[in-house]
């Protein structure tokens, strides 16, 4: 495969902190090409930024020629321009490439150093705002820069900025919460908003106890870019990013007599303690939820009613875990649906409590709660439909001893599902399935695999398990549960059996010291790239 190349046009930090040493070392840690442009200098240390420079249009506009007439980006990544004329010349140039190819800009709204020297006048804030803003793909601002940005009028909170900021153009934006004095007071987290077009919310890990944290916004951007270059979509790159900016705040060097720089480095999209946590509205996290990991599901079997739960329960040995997906017929009212699912769900329960089995309820939630219900399932839409009045309800029915599993197929979803702290997570499609349509293209063996490894509670493979063999392989990858549904047939008589003896045989074959050295490639794609 070709190395994915991406440019960061940046400045030289003279301290090898920030600027396009950050952006290089970030590029490395993800395994993509970086071409440095130099658009300004900067004479500082870990104390003092003495001296800026803007490079001359002219030059930054060669540097520009030469490399894409050999190595063209997949994404450009912005940090210091230096001046409002090199914003003009970056611009036209990504209009003329954008006629030519596919291509990304990440916008990382260089306006300040971190040691408080100004690297921006107004007429380049103006450009930014004017010219690179509705352009760009993704901005990463700090919460100054975004305040910066939006002049007067700017929302007060962090959220309404992101989305202000959206409004000027921009496809994407991650506030960046280092700076904001209402994040800083948050003494467990650290959180960044974001904006995108798949996913909204706060990006939760723990704070890095560290004073060292110079070219962390560089580093968070350039990742971005590299995410963004290896296929990812701006949620799923935001995800990345995060955890690799985290990582390289973990490895920060104390050198010469201030702040010393973050150092990115390979390894971080193997460690799951680096997987964050994504909101699921706007209220601030104050913790990471935190819940004893659950039993495994093991063979999962789904099924569409109460008689089918009875005849898979009725076969020895049998399933594990068995849920009933329910589905509302199109011509029934409201009364009668409700009084239907309560008797399915009540028949169910009883089967399932005489098997010594645990029966998961999908959707209908409320409806489930009330019929007695003891787990249950929530798709990604489901869960973004709550209203402050039903998470509360679902708090307290989980406090009451309800399970939860919740369905994934993106890294975001596995952020989201993970902050709920759930009794499993879903990881699919794992194969082409017929049964959903759904955007997402299959997982395969190396996304559950990465999916068990990296989850905070046991991970459920679902989708397109049609033979034995295959459920074999998905127990062989660590999950601690494989989804049948077609492949339980006419007869689950017939087929259980050999559906448990492979279910058995893959879990013989996975040693639990088995190390995931690999990251996990994206499961959902752009369909006609950046513009």
């Amino acid at each position: 495969m070709t190395t994915p190349i991406i440019w960061s046009i940046a400045g030289t930090d003279s301290g090898g902190g920030a600027g396009l040493a950050a952006d290089q070392r970030a590029a490395d840690a993800l395994g993509v090409h970086c071409c440095t442009v130099v658009a300004g200098i900067t004479a500082q240390s870990t104390t003092e930024v003495t001296h800026t420079e803007a490079t001359p249009p002219a030059v930054l506009q060669a540097q520009l020629d030469t490399l894409a007439r050999d190595m063209p980006p997949k994404v450009i990544k912005t940090g210091l321009l230096g001046s409002a004329d090199n914003v003009r010349v970056l611009v036209a140039f990504i209009d003329r490439l954008r006629m030519q190819q596919p291509l990304a800009l990440v916008v990382d709204p260089v306006l300040r150093a971190s040691t408080g020297a100004a690297l921006a006048d107004a007429e380049l804030r103006a450009a930014y705002r004017d010219l690179l803003l509705p352009r760009a793909t993704v901005i990463t601002p700090n919460q100054a820069e975004a305040v910066a940005l939006l002049g007067d009028g700017a929302p007060g909170d962090i959220p309404a900025q992101a989305r202000a900021l959206r409004a000027l153009g921009c496809e994407a934006v991650v506030i960046t919460g280092g700076d904001a004095a209402l994040l800083q007071r948050h003494e467990q987290l650290s959180l960044d908003w974001l904006e995108t077009p798949h996913a909204c919310g706060w990006l939760a890990l723990p704070r890095e106890a560290t004073p060292h944290n110079h070219g962390t916004g560089c580093t968070f951007a350039s990742a971005m870019a590299s995410a963004l270059a290896l296929g990812w979509v701006t949620a799923d790159a935001a995800v990345l990013a995060k955890m690799a900016a985290t990582h390289a705040l973990r490895h920060a060097r104390a050198v010469g007599r201030g702040v010393g720089p973050v150092i990115a480095r390979e390894g971080f999209v193997t460690d799951p303690t680096l997987l964050p946590r994504l909101s699921l509205d706007e209220e601030l996290p104050h913790a990471l939820a935190q819940r004893p990991r659950g039993r495994a599901p093991g063979v999962y079997a789904i099924v569409d009613s109460a008689e089918r739960v009875e005849a898979v329960l009725s076969v020895r040995p049998t399933v594990d875990t068995i849920q009933l997906r329910f589905k509302r017929p199109t011509d029934m009212d409201d009364t009668t649906w409700e009084t239907t699912l309560r008797q399915a769900v009540t028949r169910s329960q009883r089967a399932a409590d005489a098997a010594g089995v645990l029966l998961v309820v999908n959707d209908h939630w409320r409806i489930a709660i009330d019929a007695g219900a003891r787990s249950l399932h929530l798709g990604q839409e489901d869960l973004l439909a709550l209203s402050a009045q039903d998470r509360t309800k679902l708090q307290a029915a989980r406090e009451g001893g309800v399970q939860l599993g919740v369905s994934s197929h993106s890294l975001w979803e596995l952020c989201r599902a993970s902050a709920l702290a759930p009794d499993y997570i879903a990881c699919g499609p794992i194969w082409p399935t017929t049964t959903k349509d759904m955007p997402w293209h299959p997982q395969g063996l190396d996304n559950l695999a990465w999916w068990a490894h990296m989850a905070p509670a046991p991970v459920v493979g679902i989708g397109g398990i049609l033979e034995p063999a295959q459920l074999q392989a998905v127990a062989e990858t660590g999950a601690a549960g494989g989804c049948v549904v077609r492949g339980l047939g006419d007869d689950p008589g017939l087929t259980l059996p050999a559906w448990r003896a492979a279910w058995e045989q893959g879990k013989r074959r996975h040693p639990d010291d088995r190390a995931v050295t690999h990251g996990p490639h994206p499961s959902l794609h752009l369909a006609s790239g950046w513009t």
